[in-house]
């Protein structure tokens, strides 16, 4: 016990000096874990022969189904649809996109394992922060706390309230029959999930400003989707995108595309006509009305365009939203090598737009820009016309699709390295959505494991070829699996030594004789210092009967007691221990202390808010 206890606060110490990355600290503490097992007296310490076994534990390979369940929808462009309905929905602000977010994933898991629902929208909410420029740590804490929260909504809301039931019966073989405990009905919580997750939605939307962590700015070097201000800053361009509609009787009716961009010196990228979407149109192409227009350039410029042929700008994109988000298109640098066959062509002679989709907005070539638009170092230039050559940086606006099919020709060499270069496959949509429904029906209607029917969903979308083999491995974060598949064994440890039951036993000691208010609060921070360092089924199985024994003697109710244990294994928001905590902390490049400082106040408010209600209702 006192091994485990030193290994406890070892493990406390790695994660908040973070001298270490989380998943090396966790296979640190359980190698050092197997090690001491062979030392003489500590044989007991650890099962050497099922060390591993968290790597094959149903709550790792939920996690690992569930990814690759998520990266089949994404892989369709369903989740990218989703985002965009919630930018129709939320705009683009943090205050509005939040609460949507949030409350979205809080219901779903309260129907399904909260990992599950964190990890479904992850890409969603990945495909929103780049659409908004809303940093990515800024809205998966969010999210993740109420995936959390949305599992104390209904009693299959999470693994703990799922074992009250079973507990409940058998404790009531042990007891009296004026003592017996009624088991809860699948609702029976609700009130309690609702007040949770409604308080975790309003602490961000209040308080989200301040105790929110700002990710780190990303090299401001030739990246696919950070081009913007690296455009502006190196070639004086304004890589803005908006959209503006023609209305019938307007001026640039019988006009050219190339006519309105030499003359107002901006870019048409998008037309929509008749119901049609077209990107990079040829410059030819002659305007037709009503019709609406995706103009690339400075804003003032486009302002003063709209006011000249009685325009309308519209506040935000609309037709465009989904074509010009920054998953899906952007500025890209390419180079023209010396052995180019386009050397002494035209962008016009090459009909760049029509053959490569590729939206030209600059020439740069010896310490010189070339562009329709003026600035303080160049004249503006129909850089249509101009002549190509060795050595030459174009500046393109682009689908990435487009661009990833341009890396196959020699012509090229494309500089912008990370812009996403992945193939969607709308037509799977159907595959997939059957595989989610599969999984997600054997999941509610089945006593099929929750790993099993999960991966019933990722086997079907990989043979059904929605992703390849290679696209699932791909899609796993496999520094979750590590940091969670490494902790299981300490968790273990402090159950099987007695180290969990010793801890209960002095805090009960000291708890003894308190009214039964404290003590239920003392009955709840017990269990939610047990669930930052052991399972939260572990937590809830050893606890439960000490809480049903402690309320009996104190004259309260027993299943109260349970059901304060098993809704306070929810409070895990201090460390990245739980599998929701683990999922998020990589993506959005978290700190353990990002953990401690917005998780801290988080379960201090889950603490009162739970135990407020749970006296109002029950």
């Amino acid at each position: 016990m006192i091994v485990v206890l030193c290994l406890l606060g070892f493990t406390v110490f790695l994660f908040v000096s973070e001298i270490l990355r989380v998943d090396l600290a966790a296979i640190l503490v359980m190698v050092v874990l197997g090690a001491l097992s062979y030392l003489p007296g500590l044989g007991g310490l650890a099962d050497i022969n099922h060390l591993f076994d968290g790597f094959a534990s149903n709550a790792v390979i939920s996690i690992i189904a569930v990814m690759i369940i998520g990266a089949g929808l994404d892989k369709t462009g369903l989740m990218s649809k989703v985002a965009a309905w919630i930018l129709q929905v939320g705009g683009s602000t943090e205050a509005r996109i939040i609460p949507i977010i949030s409350g979205t994933v809080g219901f779903i898991s309260s129907f399904m394992q909260n990992v599950g629902a964190a990890a479904l929208f992850l890409p969603v909410v990945s495909r929103i922060s780049a659409r908004t420029d809303l940093p990515l740590s800024r809205l998966l804490m969010p999210m993740g706390f109420c995936a959390i929260l949305g599992g104390t909504m209904t009693m299959v809301g999470s693994s703990p309230l799922i074992l009250l039931n079973d507990l409940i019966i058998t404790a009531n073989e042990d007891l009296p029959a004026d003592a017996q405990m009624e088991t809860f009905g699948l609702f029976s919580v609700t009130p309690v999930g609702i007040a949770l997750v409604l308080t975790g939605i309003l602490y961000f939307m209040i308080f989200g400003r301040w105790v929110l962590p700002n990710s780190t700015a990303r090299d401001d070097g030739a990246s696919g989707q950070s081009m913007t201000e690296y455009v502006k800053r190196l070639y004086g361009l304004d890589a803005d995108v908006f959209e503006v509609e023609v209305p019938a009787g307007s001026l640039l009716i019988s006009q050219t595309f190339d006519d309105l961009m030499q003359v107002q010196h901006i870019y048409v990228v998008g037309s929509y006509y008749q119901g049609t979407r077209y990107l990079s149109p040829v410059l030819n192409t002659v305007i037709e009305g009503p019709c609406r227009l995706a103009i690339m350039g400075d804003r003032a410029a486009v302002e003063d365009m709209t006011e000249i042929f009685d325009l309308i700008l519209h506040p935000k994109l609309t037709v465009f939203s989904e074509d010009f988000a920054a998953t899906k298109a952007g500025v890209a640098e390419i180079v023209i090598p010396p052995d180019s066959g386009v050397i002494g062509k035209t962008g016009k002679d090459l009909e760049f737009r029509k053959v490569y989709g590729l939206n030209m907005l600059a020439i740069h070539r010896s310490e010189e820009t070339l562009s329709l638009v003026e600035t303080e170092d160049h004249d503006a230039t129909n850089i249509g016309r101009v002549s190509f050559r060795a050595g030459d940086t174009l500046v393109v606006q682009t689908q990435w699709d487009r661009l990833a099919r341009l890396t196959k020709d020699r012509d090229f060499v494309i500089v912008t390295a990370d812009f996403p270069q992945e193939e969607l496959r709308p037509q799977k949509v159907g595959w997939a959505l059957v595989f989610f429904a599969i999984a997600l029906g054997l999941i509610l209607f089945s006593d099929l494991r929750l790993s099993l029917a999960l991966l019933v969903g990722a086997v079907g979308m990989i043979i059904t070829r929605v992703l390849s083999v290679d696209e699932a491995y791909e899609a796993v974060g496999w520094n979750t699996v590590f940091l969670l598949a490494s902790l299981i064994p300490l968790g273990r440890a402090v159950q099987s030594t007695g180290t969990a039951e010793w801890i209960a036993q002095q805090i009960l000691l000291v708890l003894n004789g308190w009214p039964i208010w404290a003590l239920q609060v003392g009955i709840a921070l017990l269990a939610t210092l047990f669930t930052l360092v052991m399972s939260n089924v572990g937590a809830t199985v050893l606890l439960v009967p000490l809480a049903v024994s402690i309320a009996l003697s104190a004259g309260a109710d027993p299943a109260i007691f349970a059901m304060t244990v098993a809704i306070s294994t929810s409070n895990s928001f201090l460390i990245p221990t739980h599998q929701v905590n683990a999922l998020i902390m990589g993506p959005a490049g978290y700190r353990v202390m990002d953990f401690v400082r917005t998780g801290g106040i988080m379960t201090i408010l889950f603490l009162i808010v739970s135990m407020v209600m749970m006296n109002l209702i029950f």
